[in-house]
């Protein structure tokens, strides 16, 4: 059933744009909750089996659920620490030896730690004006996937991640500079090293902000297929980063795994790329997605309450649109328990080749770039473009959806 909301009751959108205003879009560091006390990593056995998709609002200790936005940034923390102790590879903290130049048009991040040095080298596209320039960063391109007439006022810069980790094409590919860096972390799979280069290319960029006068409130990611799952994974664990635009990430990037279990040859725990994510994950889950203790729909409200706008095609079953169309909901409620629901969005309509957008999508683009990094905050956002075939999301969500988090 396809299902397109583009406008809600005069009432509750005024209640949003007033809550809205008072909750920041992004912020100055990489992870407000950097000093969480992490939760306990259980070997699988000791799980307990959750067949739904988990509570995003509940400690990992069971003692209860965070009730707070502020408590909020204590148990995004924990969600991090478990997708990263499970799946993902924990990702080094920045290095304290790192410098950045911006010249003749190209920024150059230089990191050096354990002995090594890797570089970050991105050609950057400058708009016309005196700025602050809104700052799109494309995985692969200047602008990802999108064209870059939608940017053409923003600062761009491709994150080349083949600087950080080699996409090993199927075969795990760990003789990159991260790698090369970080030996102990060979098991650790690339979204883990290409979302740490990504928060390393930021540093950088904050580094030269005056040279380009780059407005770092206003950061945008974009990228598609496996690059989408890079700009889910950067976003997520980059609180600096103001909107990400997740286009067919399909299995592994905001499909919820335990979802994809259910439905048909699409990419699941016991068939996507492990040079991407660490082997713990098949070793310990395959056939048993309902012992992790979170799944990706926790993954998207990482972002939160950031802006993220979620891109599908279920032309393409691989894609496994139904599962992400129930993750992204179940994600909603994240926003929502924070009145600002208007700052997540998804369109999941067909007719279109993989990685292009159609007409609706591209809408979609625009009015999220406006609001969230050009600053027209009356762009109606609340874009909910349903696949053609798809489940019902509250069975997976019942027992805990509806929370509402106290915002101060």
């Amino acid at each position: 059933m396809k299902k397109l909301l583009i406008a809600c009751m005069a009432v509750c959108a005024l209640s949003a744009c007033t809550q809205t205003k008072q909750v920041p879009l992004s912020f100055n560091v990489e992870n407000r909750g950097a000093d969480t006390k992490l939760p306990q990593i259980l070997p699988v056995e000791q799980l307990p089996s959750v067949a739904k998709l988990p509570d995003p609002f509940a400690w990992s200790d069971g003692s209860g659920r965070c009730k707070t936005f502020k408590e909020w940034t204590r148990r995004r923390t924990e969600i991090i620490h478990e997708i990263s102790s499970y799946e993902l590879g924990l990702r080094p903290p920045r290095p304290a030896d790192m410098t950045a130049t911006y010249s003749n048009g190209v920024l150059e991040v230089v990191i050096k730690d354990n002995g090594q040095t890797l570089t970050l080298s991105s050609p950057v596209t400058m708009p016309k004006g005196e700025g602050p320039f809104p700052v799109i960063i494309g995985m692969n391109r200047p602008t990802g996937t999108m064209a870059a007439e939608l940017f053409e006022d923003f600062i761009q810069i491709p994150y080349l991640h083949n600087q950080t980790a080699l996409y090993g094409y199927g075969v795990p590919e760990k003789e990159g500079p991260f790698f090369q860096m970080y030996p102990h972390l060979k098991e650790a799979g690339d979204y883990c090293a290409w979302s740490w280069g990504i928060s390393r290319l930021i540093d950088g960029l904050e580094m030269v902000q005056s040279q380009l006068n780059a407005d770092m409130s206003r950061i945008g990611l974009t990228g598609c297929s496996y690059a989408g799952k890079m700009t889910l994974f950067g976003a997520a664990f980059d609180e600096r980063i103001a909107l990400a635009i997740v286009q067919e990430s399909g299995g592994g990037g905001v499909n919820a795994w335990r979802v994809s279990e259910t439905i048909g040859e699409v990419e699941k725990i016991s068939n996507t790329n492990y040079s991407w994510f660490m082997k713990r994950l098949r070793n310990d889950f395959d056939g048993k997605a309902d012992r992790l203790p979170y799944d990706h729909h926790e993954l998207i409200a990482l972002i939160a309450p950031r802006a993220v706008l979620v891109l599908g095609n279920p032309d393409f079953e691989w894609l496994g649109d139904p599962s992400g169309y129930v993750a992204t909901e179940a994600a909603m409620e994240v926003w929502k328990a924070m009145g600002v629901e208007d700052r997540i969005g998804y369109d999941f309509s067909p007719g279109h080749p993989h990685c292009r957008v159609n007409d609706s999508q591209h809408e979609a683009v625009v009015a999220f770039v406006d609001k969230f990094l050009r600053g027209a905050t009356e762009t109606n956002t609340l874009i909910r473009n349903t696949p053609v075939e798809t489940i019902d999301p509250t069975e997976w969500i019942s027992e805990w959806a509806g929370y509402q988090l106290k915002m101060k």
